[in-house]
């Protein structure tokens, strides 16, 4: 049996995407962590073509709507690389209960690493429409609204509300306009 039922099923085309870190360990209000996701995703606009139309970081989980010709390759590398860079950043700063959690619950098929940073799977959902763009686009933005974190969706650093606000976000976005 297959681990998810959500599948890149249209690589060329966008997809709604969620990457959770294991048992929702809150490891996202630390700047430096979130610093390494922006980083791969720039590197991975520069180097993959990558399409990044919007996203939203919160303290244990990320959305995004992208597209590239290989978005699996992409999300894949995506995870693998933030995963090594944010365990050698825990590493580094002695963050040893945190690390402790992902050792003990990493999955028992994982025999190749000593930890686990992200749940399996990026329930990946095709975006179909330019409908459907919208409404992925808005519960991604209003995400911290909806939990009172912030008054205004542009409020929220971590989020390219900013970016479809007219202001400057802290990495650039594929505006979707339609």
């Amino acid at each position: 049996m297959g681990r998810s039922r959500y599948v890149i099923s249209e690589p060329e085309k966008p997809h709604f995407l969620t990457c959770t870190v294991l048992e929702w360990l809150p490891l996202f209000p630390r700047p430096a962590l979130v610093k390494i996701l922006l980083d791969c995703w720039r590197y991975q606009q520069a180097n993959q073509n990558l399409r990044l139309y919007g996203y939203v970081v919160l303290e244990n989980h990320l959305y995004f709507v992208a597209q590239a010709p290989d978005l699996g390759k992409c999300v894949s590398s995506f995870k693998s690389f933030t995963a090594r860079r944010i365990i050698d950043q825990l590493q580094e700063r002695g963050a040893e209960r945190l690390l402790q959690r992902l050792r003990f619950a990493k999955r028992a098929h994982k025999d190749d690493r000593v930890y686990q940073l992200w749940q399996e799977g990026s329930h990946a959902e095709l975006v179909y429409s330019a409908e459907v763009m919208r409404e992925k686009l808005d519960y991604i933005h209003h995400n911290p609204l909806k939990r009172g974190y912030v008054d205004r969706a542009e409020h929220w650093r971590y989020s390219s509300a900013r970016n479809y606000a007219g202001q400057v976000g802290l990495i650039e976005v594929d505006r979707w306009d339609s």
